[in-house]
Formats: structure tokens, sequence, C-alpha cells
């Protein structure tokens, strides 16, 4: 079964039906992490949501070529040209080398990923294997006429491009009037961005590349136009990120590829909204995000946080808290206990595809995976087979092949039955502890005993 899929699509500011150039490839560009250290939950809430796209897409019956970039170098502190470059801070504070940092962090994130079941990119693309490729963008620019330079680097023009404004509804006089009193008096616009960055003579940085004659490093925006020319060629479908992105990174973006290849960079451009903890946005410089070892030492697993990312909606800003995670850990809970029920009766009934194609049309309408767990919460007994079907669908690690318990378990169980007939009540609540102990809960039927996953 499958259904119209529906995303919003910043171009237009409103909700679209979906149609990609191929069925058999969608091309999507995810914005990665700058991999200068521990990533935290607001960092991952955005590839909960991604992954639930593709997913969506892939159960509608698309093939999905999708390219996540690891910013290895050229992000500075600021989302400007200033600043110092964030690998470089990461690097003075440990007194280790920009490129340890980055293999550790880049280690990191893919460990994380994987623990939160996300769908793997077709590829993992590294900044600093696409430098050569960046130069090149950068000669076609300034063949064109779209660059100029200055003692600190190659700056793109954005008066050269007519439509720089648009995608995000900038209003560049505004942005002038309320320029910042450094502002260079080399730039001949307040929103021309860096290209390319030179290395000052009294500059540290490790990461340098010679171009033009002198070291330097490409500015942030040119990676993920470069990577997306490489890996999916010209205009792709869709391209994800944050709503941070819009004003600055994704409108350079726009601008610096459309200038060079003279087509259009995406069809589709989704955005996710921020996390907040107690009305803060999460972010590594405020000191204020969760990473999900933090959560495990308080128990919860990255599924549980994953859980906790789909019962809300991608484009709402949210606020997170333990004691909504808690609830969705809760819910989490109880939908494997469903299936462990289901799988020991052997319930369920013939209505799978109906049911299934509601929670599809739900998740395939703009990505609204809350009202698909409304859903799910309302169904009656269900087939395994359906299960089978939603955690495919959401990656939630709800059931393996079947939903089963240790032969220790299994023991205690077949004693317990035997102490129940035998009515010792003593010891059916004695083993029911050390079932408890081992993760297990009993719930006594007429039916004989069923086990619960107590956590």
């Amino acid at each position: 079964m499958k259904s119209k899929v529906r995303i919003y699509n910043q171009l237009s500011r409103k909700v679209e039906n979906f149609v990609p150039f191929d069925t058999s490839e969608v091309k999507i560009y995810t914005c990665g992490p700058t991999v200068y250290s521990t990533p935290h939950i607001g960092n991952f809430a955005a590839y909960v949501y991604w992954d639930l796209l593709v997913r969506s897409l892939q159960a509608n019956g698309y093939g999905v070529k999708r390219v996540l970039n690891l910013t290895d170098v050229g992000h500075l502190v600021s989302d400007g040209d200033d600043g110092e470059d964030k690998l470089e801070k990461g690097a003075r504070q440990t007194g280790q080398t920009v490129w340890e940092i980055a293999e550790r962090y880049i280690g990191e994130f893919q460990k994380d990923y994987a623990a939160l079941n996300l769908v793997q990119p077709a590829v993992w693309a590294r900044a600093t294997d696409y430098i050569a490729e960046d130069e090149q963008i950068v000669d076609i620019l300034t063949e064109k006429g779209y660059t100029y330079e200055t003692t600190d680097g190659v700056y793109y023009d954005t008066s050269k491009f007519s439509k720089y404004a648009e995608f995000a509804g900038l209003n560049l006089d505004q942005l002038k009037a309320g320029a910042r009193v450094e502002f260079s008096d080399e730039k001949r616009n307040i929103s021309d961005f860096a290209l390319w960055k030179f290395i000052q003579p009294d500059e540290k940085h490790e990461m340098r590349w010679e171009y033009l004659g002198r070291p330097g490093y490409p500015g942030w925006h040119l990676e993920c136009s470069t990577i997306i020319h490489q890996e999916l060629g010209e205009t792709i479908d869709i391209h994800t990120g944050g709503i941070d992105h819009i004003p600055v990174h994704h409108t350079n973006e726009i601008a610096q590829s459309e200038a060079a290849f003279e087509r259009q960079l995406s069809k589709y451009w989704l955005h996710c909204n921020h996390l907040t903890s107690e009305g803060q946005k999460i972010s590594k410089s405020l000191g204020n995000g969760y990473s999900l070892n933090d959560l495990a030492e308080k128990g919860y697993s990255p599924l549980d946080f994953k859980m906790w990312v789909l019962q809300g909606h991608y484009q709402s800003e949210r606020d997170f808290s333990i004691t909504d995670l808690e609830a969705a850990r809760a819910r989490r809970l109880k939908w494997r206990n469903r299936i462990a029920k289901c799988y020991q009766e052997r319930s369920g009934d013939n209505s799978t595809e109906e049911e299934y194609g509601k929670i599809l049309n739900a998740v395939s309408d703009n990505l609204n995976s809350p009202l698909a767990f409304a859903i799910i919460d309302v169904l009656g007994d269900i087939s395994l087979e359906l299960w089978r079907e939603i955690d495919q669908l959401f990656g939630l690690g709800l059931i393996d092949d079947t939903p089963d318990i240790s032969d220790a378990v299994k023991e205690l169980l077949r004693q317990r039955g035997i102490a129940r007939d035998e009515r010792d009540f003593a010891k059916s609540d004695q083993l029911r502890d050390e079932l408890l102990m081992m993760g297990v809960s009993v719930l006594d039927s007429s039916e004989g005993q069923i086990w619960q996953y107590a956590r």
C-alpha cells in the first residue's frame, strides 16, 4: 500500500505534493554535524526527523540516495566569516590536533547515529575530502564575475545574484542598517560571504591548503555545494537542515551553487525546528544539552529518546525534559509489551493493510508522526506482521524477528507455573521477583502466564 507524499517546502512556504525527478532514486542531502565536540540531543533530533523522511519514502516505494556531510574544517564559531574555526577551538581546549579532534567526534557521532537505528546514508561526505573540488567552484564563480578578493579571503558578491534574498525573505537594507561596527570595510555588502579564507601570518590554523599562492581553507558554506555537485549531480530532490540554516547557510548555498552551475539546487527544502531545554535553545555553546550517554546514565536508551522526538512534529519547537522522556519510554515499553503479548497469544486480526494504510497516510502527510502514534495507540489486537511494518517505518527497535525471552527466563516461568498450580504462592512470588530482576514481569490470566518486558 502506498500513500501520497506531501511535504512543506521552504521555497513555496506551503505543503506540496512530492513529485521526484526519478522514483527509483530520490536524491536527498542532509546538512551534517560540525565534528568538534560530543553531539547532543538537539543535534540528533534533526537526524531522527530526516530518518523518518527516508523511511516514509522507502515505505511508499521510492528508492533513496542520501548524502550526509561531516564538517571537519571551515565552520567558524559564528555563522558568518569571523571568529575561530570550531575544530581549532576544540583542539586548543583539549591539547589534541584538529585531525584527532575530527576523528574522535566523527566516531562518536556515527556510533550514536547507529544506536538511534537511523538509516545509514549512501555517502558519509567529509569536507576535507573535497578541497580540490571546492577550489574548482571558486574558480568557476570567479570566471563568472561573482567574487572579489580581500586581505582575508575570496568573497561572494551577493549583489550579483538577484535572487539572494528570496529564499529566506531577507531584508538586505535592514541587515545593512543593523550591521555591527566591526563589519569589515573590505566587504562590499553586509550579506557577502567567504568562499575561501586566507590564513593570516599570525594565525594558527592546522588545516591548510595552498590556493591562489597562499595557505587557506574553504568557507563553511562551500562544502555543501561541492559535495552535492560531486555526489548527487545536478538539481537534487530534497535538501534538509535546521531552521537556523535558512537565513545564512542555505541562502548562501543556493547563491553559490545556482550561480556556478546555472541549475536549481534543490526542488524541495525541509527544515526542522529547535529543541529547547527549560526555554533555551539546546546548543553546545550554551552547554545545556544532554548527550545520548548522559541519558543512558539516567536509564534511558537512545530509542526511548527517538520515541520522544517522533512524538512531536519536526516543524514544532519543543522543550525537552526528563519527565517527558520518561513518558516516551513508558509508551515504547507499552508497545513492546503489546507485541510480546500478541506473540505469545498468537492473536491479531486480518486488517493489516487497512490499519497500516492509516498509519502510513499520517506519516506521508508532512511527516505527521504524532498522528500516526495516536492511531497506533488505539488499535486493538493487531498482527505481528503489522507490528513489523510499524517498526520498519519508525525504526524504534520494537521487534526483531520474534519477541522472545532467554531459556533461563523460560525455565523460571515454568517453575512459577508449577508453583501456582500447587498453590505455593510464596514460591510463586519469589520467582516473580527473580524474573523482575531479569527484566521480565508476569501477567496472570485465565489462560496462564503472559510475560512482559519490565524495562
